[in-house]
């Protein structure tokens, strides 16, 4: 790519962003390049007093790396409102102090998800939106105390409604199983933003990259018996979109045979900058 040899376009990793207004937003995962992101992005640079940003809370989905670095870069300014699992939280403030380290800074005011609780919950300054955390099978990071002692609430999915349409999102950068309860999740929402690591499950044994496969680090492949494609086509009637997409698949050619497959099938592939109403 960085030659010029195939179609393709560099990303930055994964984040999001959503909003009922278009003034007040939440962030869902912190990536490392978040700053690159914010100066993308003029909505979320309001200037209404020194250091401001539109974003009134972070959601978490997961302690891994690539979505919580970008905390420190947001470390100047008000305290951060963190909404994550009891999990998420051990991890972030013991073998990966990053709440220790922003308590020197601008400190955080963390915010309890209970991953069995169905009932929703709203992020505090982002009117219009309801917000339901869906358990998810994945992986720990590598430093956690559990990364092969699963905890529920290590790995979320989630539901963003908007309360005056009744329209929703589902995303999940980080998605190892298609458990029963997600399928309703699924039937639920108009979009889904669904995780797009790895096109097949030995990817990175192949490349000589990891002597892991694709279920081993907690991700759901796109192709073979059981996969993404095979799974999203059950559900014909919404938008279908993979985020979170390693620098080693395919689909990222936009030539490629496996780009071409799932143009076939309906599911598109996120890029930087992408902007939709639901």
């Amino acid at each position: 790519m960085r030659r010029g040899r195939i179609r393709a376009r560099p990303r930055t990793q994964s984040s999001i962003a959503v909003s009922a207004d278009g003034r007040s937003w939440i962030l869902f995962d912190a990536s490392p390049d978040i700053l690159t992101q914010l100066l993308a992005f003029p909505e979320a640079q309001p200037a209404r007093a020194i250091r401001d940003t539109a974003i009134v809370g972070i959601v978490l989905t997961d302690s891994q790396v690539d979505h919580t670095t970008g905390l420190l870069m947001l470390r100047e300014g008000k305290p951060l409102k963190v909404y994550c699992t009891d999990s998420v939280h051990d991890d972030l403030s013991t073998t990966n102090p990053l709440f220790g380290i922003l308590g020197h800074y601008c400190g955080v005011e963390w915010r309890r998800l209970h991953v069995r609780d169905t009932t929703c919950f709203h992020v505090e300054g982002a009117g219009g939106l309801s917000l339901r955390a869906v358990p998810l099978e994945s992986r720990a990071p590598p430093y956690s105390t559990h990364r092969y002692d699963a905890h529920e609430g290590d790995s979320l999915g989630l539901q963003v409604t908007d309360e005056a349409t009744g329209t929703s999102l589902f995303y999940a950068p980080g998605l190892g199983r298609i458990e029963p309860h997600l399928r309703i999740a699924f039937e639920d929402a108009d979009c889904l933003l669904l995780d797009g690591t790895f096109w097949s499950d030995d990817e990175m044994i192949r490349l000589a990259i990891s002597d892991q496969r694709a279920h081993d680090m907690g991700h759901l492949p796109q192709s073979g018996q059981g996969g993404m494609i095979e799974v999203l086509a059950g559900y014909p009637h919404a938008r279908k979109i993979l985020i979170h997409i390693n620098n080693t698949n395919p689909i990222l050619d936009e030539d490629s045979f496996e780009r071409a497959q799932l143009a076939s099938t309906g599911i598109e592939v996120a890029h930087d900058g992408m902007d939709f109403v639901v």
